[in-house]
């Protein structure tokens, strides 16, 4: 099929849509309240503690707390390298496994939030021939100030 026809059972992302407009909203969802589906890519408010760097710093021994954004992944089954079996958790690129909030972890996801289009776009992936055009049209574009 064509990268311009839309397919009715692929999620909506996956559609093309024409469109400049390089603004994006970010809707975050609290985890203690609603996970995403298994398998979907999101952006992550971690929180946590950085560990200890020197013995100057032991008096701090619990090390600076920390809330960050990254992406990962979230997956309802998870084997670590280590052979650990994880439940409903978020994994990063390092393949680090992150627990909802409120669950025991260093380091806890509080809020996930979709990943946003491709600039220009309203969607997550362009392929093929309409590769070029779609890049042309996002560096052409300029934010909304």
């Amino acid at each position: 099929m064509p990268a311009h026809e839309q397919k009715e059972d692929l999620p909506r992302a996956w559609a093309r849509v024409e469109g400049t407009n390089l603004n994006t909203v970010v809707t975050w969802v609290d985890v203690r309240e609603r996970l995403p589906r298994s398998g979907i890519p999101v952006a992550a408010a971690i929180t946590g503690r950085c560990p200890v760097s020197s013995a100057a710093q032991s008096d701090t021994a619990s090390g600076e707390e920390f809330w960050l954004v990254r992406p990962v992944y979230f997956t309802t089954l998870h084997w670590s390298e280590d052979g650990a079996e994880h439940g409903d958790c978020f994994v990063d690129s390092d393949g680090v496994v992150r627990l909802p909030h409120g669950l025991t972890s260093a380091e806890t996801v509080t809020h996930r939030a979709e990943l946003p289009a491709l600039p220009g776009r309203m969607t997550h992936a362009v392929l093929g021939e309409d590769v070029p055009s779609a890049l042309q049209n996002a560096w052409d574009a300029h934010p909304i100030t």
